[in-house]
């Protein structure tokens, strides 16, 4: 899918489930130049153009959990499904994470230092509930309710989180709150 011309930046990226990677050249070229003040993301992004050892992901997010995580008091992001669907064993060390709010543009970047991927069991859930409810940011109990049926998790670290200014308007037409772009 070709992206449109457009001398307003940052553009708008238009992502297709057809043509999934069509619009990574346009979303790495923008993101370069968003933060082509930071010493530490220009090298990397550029890297990124250059290379195909890793992958970038976007996640959709909402409050409170986008805002933990700009502030870095959520240092630990988690999915969780019934079906092994995206992230779970296909984001590795080094990869790229997109934060992009729920309806809305991508809001930040970071890099996923660690993940974990697990088939869920009883001793899995007592694991992930004792050890990383606070890394989570998850003080509810509704939490781990609303997600006893998954049978799968991915746990990523992430480090490095950077807000993108100006945002990014991403446009996806499906629901899926995961993207291995």
């Amino acid at each position: 899918m070709k992206q449109p011309t457009n001398s307003v930046f940052p553009p708008t990226i238009f992502y297709s489930a057809q043509d999934s990677r069509a619009c990574v050249p346009v979303l790495l070229e923008t993101l370069q130049q968003a933060m082509a003040d930071d010493a530490y993301w220009q090298p990397l992004l550029a890297n990124f153009k250059v290379s195909k050892s890793n992958t970038i992901h976007l996640g959709v997010f909402i409050e409170p959990y986008l805002q933990l995580i700009i502030e870095g008091k959520k240092t630990l992001e988690s999915r969780f499904s019934i079906n092994r669907t995206a992230p779970y064993c296909k984001v590795q060390n080094g990869d790229l994470l997109l934060l992009k709010r729920s309806g809305g543009p991508i809001v930040g970047i970071c890099q996923i230092t660690h993940a974990w991927s697990y088939t869920l069991d009883a001793t899995e859930w007592d694991t992930l509930k004792t050890q990383h409810a606070q890394a989570l940011c998850i003080q509810s109990p509704a939490f781990w309710e609303e997600k006893k049926k998954a049978n799968y998790a991915t746990l990523m670290k992430v480090r490095h989180v950077r807000v993108v200014e100006p945002a990014i308007p991403f446009v996806k037409s499906d629901r899926r709150g995961w993207l291995a772009l």
